[in-house]
């Protein structure tokens, strides 16, 4: 690869295995492209199916630098098809990403225009009385959270691009009526959940994240930023609209599935806004909330409630705005706080009886309780048959994590030897996101064991849903229960849900974990992985 631009690149391989110096992270697995200079990338192609490539470097991957990569098999190919087209979804701005970033810092709900309003107070009043009315404007204010929050950017900045094509632009996939076709779905978006359906079609989902499912039909399904999801439908009319909706409501990409170029399908009208709610805040919490102040983020308990947030004042500088990605991880580690270290609970599960089943009692780090954290959840939901706000009881059969499983089985049949929890926090009033409370700049590495083979749960303290990918292993999904479901490179993590996967450490070296939600990302929540 041949850097042409004025600064420094570099090209991640999304959900390839490699040597983790081919791993496309500056500052991390390698120093990064220089302008005018040559870097040869140069692995063994493990696997195949349908993935992606984009810059790991500063906002280059907002401002284009992404692209599909679909590695055929050695073999025969397992999902029968007659055709196959490939839909890369994104999102773009006009603004430059660091004015974009700079402005959620200074305000995070900047580019939310879907606030609650005195119409919207006086409806919950007339609905449910105005005490009820009252007391839930209170409790929002009170935590210092808005409830229509559900995406950072929305679209007042945004274009939703379809095969970098804007819904007006009409991209169209051929098809003979009655044939098989194989959609190859990936969102490369920087910040944006989308939920696709086609009207009029059903979805036989049959490939995830570049691994063979067992095949499930479904009406729509949910797929966050770094994930991929291939579909097969077998059209019959002459037309039909690809429709993915922004989760926020705010817009939607679209293409049309046509028997020619130039037809058009009708395009749904956007669902309903539905807002966040306690129940989404608190997980399986069932005990009371208390609102009075404290000076502390607010706790999700269910035996005391939760307290309010006042008297925070301060922000986290562990900001990672204007640089690579990772390129702090040169820093002397030696000095640093190392409460960041990820827990792990290896000796807590052998006094519970082993670890046959994933823990489901939080463990909080010291470093949760600051500044860089509004908010932690102490009985976080497990379940992983929710498709999530905004897809409940829509009348139509969406996928959830608990459809997917992965016929071939764990590549590693051994158990776990030991847990390790990683928290996913964050403060929305400062636009600061960190792990365990910490953001990058503050953190220590993760240390995996080469070799061992162990259980990861990632538990979300924040009202946001974040997608977590881990570079250079794969993530053996599983149930509340410790049974095998999927193999996954990226995984969405819903507001105050606790889900578990198991690593076989087999990759050594030094590689990157982070939300894929790209400001997410640059704001902290990211850590390094290091197998030794």
């Amino acid at each position: 690869m041949t850097n042409k631009l004025r600064e420094a690149t570099s090209i991640h391989w999304h959900g390839i295995i490699l040597p983790y110096q081919m791993d496309g992270v500056p500052g991390i697995s390698f120093k990064g492209i220089a302008p005018g200079e040559t870097f040869t990338y140069r692995f063994k192609v493990q696997q195949s199916g349908s993935y992606w490539y984009h810059s790991h470097s500063g906002f280059q991957e907002l401002t284009g630098m992404y692209g599909a990569i679909i590695i055929d098999p050695a073999g025969a190919e397992t999902i029968r098809a007659d055709r196959d087209h490939v839909l890369l979804f994104s999102d773009w701005t006009d603004e430059d990403p660091m004015r974009v970033f700079t402005k959620l810092k200074s305000q995070s709900d900047y580019y939310n225009y879907n606030q609650p309003t005195v119409f919207d107070f006086f409806r919950d009043a007339s609905r449910d009385g105005m005490a009820a009315a009252i007391d839930k404007r209170k409790m929002w204010n009170e935590m210092r959270m808005n409830p229509t929050d559900l995406a950072d950017l929305s679209a007042a900045t945004l274009t939703y691009l379809a095969n970098g094509v804007t819904p007006a632009g009409n991209w169209t996939a051929l098809f003979r009526p009655g044939e098989r076709v194989r959609l190859r779905m990936v969102n490369g978006a920087g910040n944006t959940f989308y939920d696709v359906r086609i009207p009029g079609l059903k979805l036989t989902v049959v490939h995830v994240d570049g691994v063979d499912v067992e095949p499930v039909t479904v009406d729509e399904f949910r797929f966050g930023p770094g994930e991929t999801v291939d579909v097969i439908v077998q059209p019959r009319d002459d037309a039909y609209t690809i429709f993915a909706q922004a989760m926020d409501r705010t817009g939607y990409a679209r293409a049309t599935l046509a028997v020619r170029e130039g037809l058009q399908a009708p395009v749904p009208a956007l669902d309903p806004v539905e807002w966040l709610t306690m129940n989404d805040m608190m997980g399986s919490m069932m005990g009371g909330m208390d609102h009075g102040g404290s000076g502390q983020a607010m706790e999700m308990t269910g035996m005391t409630g939760m307290t309010g947030m006042t008297g925070m004042t301060g922000m986290g500088s562990g900001s990672m705005s204007g640089m690579d990605h990772g390129a702090m991880a040169g820093m002397n580690h030696g000095a640093m706080n190392h409460g960041g270290m990820a827990m792990d609970h290896s000796q807590h599960a052998a006094a519970a009886g082993g670890l046959a089943v994933p823990s489901t009692t939080a463990r909080h780090a010291r470093t949760e309780y600051g500044a860089s954290t509004d908010m932690r959840v102490d009985m976080a939901r497990t379940n992983l048959d929710d498709p999530g706000i905004g897809l409940r009881n829509n009348g139509r059969r969406v996928l959830t994590l608990a459809d997917l499983h992965t016929p071939s089985g764990p590549l590693d049949k051994r158990g776990p030897g030991r847990e390790v929890e990683l928290h996913l926090t964050g403060n929305m009033e400062r636009y600061a996101w960190s792990l365990d409370g910490l953001e990058f700049g503050k953190s220590t590495p993760v240390h995996f064991k080469h070799g061992e083979r162990l259980r990861v749960i990632l538990h979300n303290d924040t009202m946001m849903t974040h997608p977590m990918h881990l570079h250079g292993m794969w993530s053996e999904l599983e149930s509340p229960d410790g049974r095998f479901l999927a193999r996954r490179h990226t995984l969405p993590v819903q507001p105050a849900q606790r889900i578990s996967f198991l690593v076989t450490a087999d990759a050594l070296g030094r590689w990157a974990w982070h939300c894929h939600l790209m400001f997410h990302m640059d704001a902290g929540m990211f850590r390094e992985v290091v197998v030794s």
